[in-house]
């Protein structure tokens, strides 16, 4: 199981309209092009893949929400249709624990910190400085694959020391600066070769 977490600083956090999703939404659109990078194949889904969203914007964060790739259903290719999901959650009451909203959707309250201890997988984060992932052996691990990536404001000083509070790796894909969803592309790229030993 592959399993990516995204943090949204300033994502709504209550329905949302789905026709201002870089504005009122707060860089909905963000998160909601890594929904679909880190889920869609060609003509398929990514069913060993989990995306879980952290929600940090106003009026009442944090709130965390999950896809899950074996399990979603009615998610389309598009930036709206993955937004039309997280909204749907979103108008649930959030509770201490996981309720889903929509086939492979839930949500739950909590924040970034939580989810870590939740999963407690070792950490991989994304980031420009990091090791070359080329280098990197991901074998198969019996927890599975944990990847961190920050919205288009990065990781704050807390988030990273909550993560390095746990067993972490820093890697980067590249040397340029690139957008969370072309990351999740790329490092699901070097995955694959590795799986099918090209």
């Amino acid at each position: 199981m592959k399993d990516f977490i995204i943090i949204g600083h300033k994502a709504a956090t209550v329905p949302f309209s789905l026709n201002d999703l870089p504005g009122a939404a707060g860089r909905m659109d963000i998160l909601c092009r890594c929904v679909n990078a880190a889920l869609f194949l060609s003509h398929d889904l990514r069913r060993d893949v989990r995306v879980y969203l952290v929600l940090k914007g106003e009026p009442a964060p944090p709130k965390l929400i999950c896809f899950n790739g074996a399990e979603v259903r009615y998610l389309s290719p598009d930036e709206r249709s993955a937004a039309s999901l997280i909204r749907k959650a979103l108008e649930k009451n959030a509770q201490d624990f996981w309720t889903e909203s929509m086939p492979g959707v839930s949500i739950r309250k909590g924040d970034f910190g939580d989810l870590i201890c939740e999963l407690n997988k070792k950490i991989i984060y994304l980031r420009e400085d990091g090791k070359d992932i080329r280098g990197k052996e991901f074998g198969a691990s019996p927890d599975g694959l944990l990847f961190v990536l920050g919205d288009h404001m990065g990781l704050t000083e807390d988030e990273e020391k909550t993560i390095e509070g746990h067993g972490h790796e820093i890697v980067s894909v590249g040397p340029l600066s690139l957008h969370a969803d072309h990351c999740i592309v790329l490092l699901h790229n070097e995955i694959d070769r590795i799986e099918k030993h090209i």
